[in-house]
């Protein structure tokens, strides 16, 4: 059975950093491409941020240099540092393990960027 466990959401003010943790298990993770995605109310899903099984990484324009993702093969866990917070990246940030045809979610967890 496959899972993928976020953790690190939370209120945070204008400015403020946060870094969100997914852990997977029954997958072989090192073979996957590692992404985040967050969807705020009213918009669709969207990809924020990925890293291959090579360790390169992508990012959407509106986070770069922001937000930066990594992943402990050996932990089976990815993480997304995100700094410089701003109200616009408020949404439930969701963890996806990618592999060919093979595409599994978390159940997400709520970032809010708020004074």
């Amino acid at each position: 059975q496959v899972q993928l466990v976020e953790s690190g959401g939370g209120l945070v003010q204008p400015g403020g950093s946060l870094r969100l943790s997914c852990v997977a298990s029954g997958i072989i993770f090192p073979w996957y491409t590692m992404n985040w995605y967050r969807q705020a109310p009213g918009k669709q899903r969207e990809l924020v941020a990925a890293v291959t099984n090579g360790r390169s990484t992508n990012y959407v324009d509106s986070v770069k240099g922001r937000f930066t993702i990594s992943r402990d093969n050996a932990k089976r866990t990815i993480y997304l540092q995100m700094n410089s917070l701003k109200p616009e990246d408020t949404a439930v940030y969701y963890c996806n393990a990618e592999l060919s045809r093979q595409n599994y979610w978390g159940q997400g967890t709520q970032v809010t960027v708020s004074s």
